[in-house]
């Protein structure tokens, strides 16, 4: 008995609307079985990331941004359930519970270790989402059972990018979620969390909701998987930056991975090896519209395709050396990676002469200042801060130097299929007006 697994991410449940729309989208797939994965509300992790940040740096705000994020679902909970009184208070005692054990995980986790408090706080937006989403549901006749995640997927403990634990998640998955879908058509559940064999909370890293509902995908031998997003499907660039952007209706799954590798936002980095396993078909569909089909990525053989764009903000290019000016040899370069491993610093690109290596990072300064610290005096180290990374897909001559306008490239790797440029944009320029002085 096969099912679908939808995953609705926090754009789409930004609102009170947001969720009927789910529940819109729900009642067209009404002969279904499905398995949904839901992130927490639109914004709602920045807040409680903030609570976070606010412990640990000794702030007086805490109090304001724990506010903000009970106002913000309180305020949700009243405008959906003014119609269904009698669920709304199932919802409030179920929503105050939650509540209680995230204010306590607060106090209690305030000054341990930074990435072991922030996963055992953040995690609770999507316990907050899922069951007012679960209890919706309900309201409009949509029966469904809530999951707790935590039973299903286990993690090591790499906090805050937590390894998935696959034989440990498959086993709970046949001894948890398959008993049930016999019985129960819906179910309801969270993504981007895990817990560890110390049944402590993991999170799969920013965006991990996808990577969740691709985990189940795999674990239940899904029929297909279905990303609702607040755009048509995959497009040739973000339309935020680009005015002619084109809907790519099929995809291969090494299109995609290329795609995500390289920083397309539209799914994340993870979900596609799970779901290419298997050969099980993902569409990303916009969820305003519920008949589209979106984008199909599956097993397709290598199609041709327009060119692709996709931009990765906030770079820092890290330009290494030896301070005695010696070469940059191999137990040099052995010594740089390992501590880029130790700090969980993607490398993006990266490019070595004689005396230097130079490596374009993710612009997360924490973790680069404990890189160049590690690397200690042997090293010198310059950082260009605040770049783009921005890669092209299926390039041609003409479209590469449209995209070079007004930049001031710092670094360009160009092979038969794909340039990527790390670049730092430049002011405009502008016409000087002069007087008759």
């Amino acid at each position: 008995m096969r099912v679908k697994v939808f995953k609705f991410g926090g754009a789409s449940i930004k609102d009170a609307d947001g969720f009927r729309q789910v529940g819109k989208i729900m009642e067209t797939f009404i002969e279904d079985r499905i398995v949904i994965v839901v992130s927490a509300l639109g914004k709602t992790t920045n807040a409680i990331e903030q609570v976070v940040n606010s412990m640990f740096s000794g702030k007086a705000d805490t109090a304001k941004w724990v506010g903000q994020v009970k106002n913000t679902h309180v305020q949700i909970m009243d405008d959906l359930f003014a119609k269904h009184p009698e669920t709304l208070s199932k919802v409030e005692v179920a929503f105050a519970q939650l509540f209680e054990a995230f204010t306590d995980a607060i106090g209690r986790f305030e000054g341990a270790d930074y990435d072991y408090a922030y996963d055992q706080i953040v995690p609770y937006g999507e316990l907050f989402s899922s069951k007012i989403l679960s209890h919706y549901l309900e309201a409009i006749h949509v029966h469904n059972t809530w999951i707790d995640i935590r039973q299903v997927i286990s993690t090591d403990m790499t906090y805050r990018d937590a390894r998935i634990m696959w034989e440990a998640t498959q086993q709970q998955v046949e001894s948890v979620l398959k008993p049930m879908i016999p019985n129960c058509k819906r179910m309801v559940t969270q993504g981007f969390v895990g817990r560890t064999s110390q049944n402590t909370m993991t999170t799969l890293g920013r965006e991990g909701s996808d990577y969740t509902a691709a985990i189940l995908t795999y674990c239940l031998d899904a029929e297909s998987m279905h990303i609702w997003k607040d755009v048509p499907g995959v497009l040739t660039g973000d339309p935020r930056v680009f005015n002619d952007v084109m809907l790519l209706p099929r995809l291969s799954y090494k299109e995609a991975i290329e795609m995500t590798y390289y920083g397309a936002k539209v799914i994340h980095p993870k979900t596609i090896k799970p779901i290419q396993n298997k050969q099980i078909p993902l569409y990303v569909r916009p969820y305003a519209d519920p008949k589209s089909l979106g984008t199909l990525i599956s097993d397709e053989k290598e199609l041709t395709y327009p060119p692709i764009v996709v931009i990765e903000p906030g770079q820092a290019l890290l330009h290494i050396s030896t301070n005695d000016f010696s070469f940059v040899a191999e137990h040099h370069l052995s010594r740089i990676f390992m501590l880029l491993a130790k700090y969980r610093l993607k490398v993006n690109m990266m490019r070595n002469t004689a005396i230097s290596f130079s490596v374009c990072v993710g612009q997360i300064e924490d973790r680069i200042q404990g890189f160049v610290e590690e690397l200690g005096d042997e090293f010198k180290v310059v950082i260009d801060r605040s770049l783009e990374l921005i890669t092209i897909m299926h390039y041609n001559n003409d479209f590469l130097e449209e995209m070079k306008h007004n930049k001031l490239i710092l670094f360009e790797e160009k092979l038969p299929e794909i340039v990527q440029l790390v670049v730092r944009n430049l002011p405009k320029m502008t016409r000087k007006e002069h007087g008759d002085q």
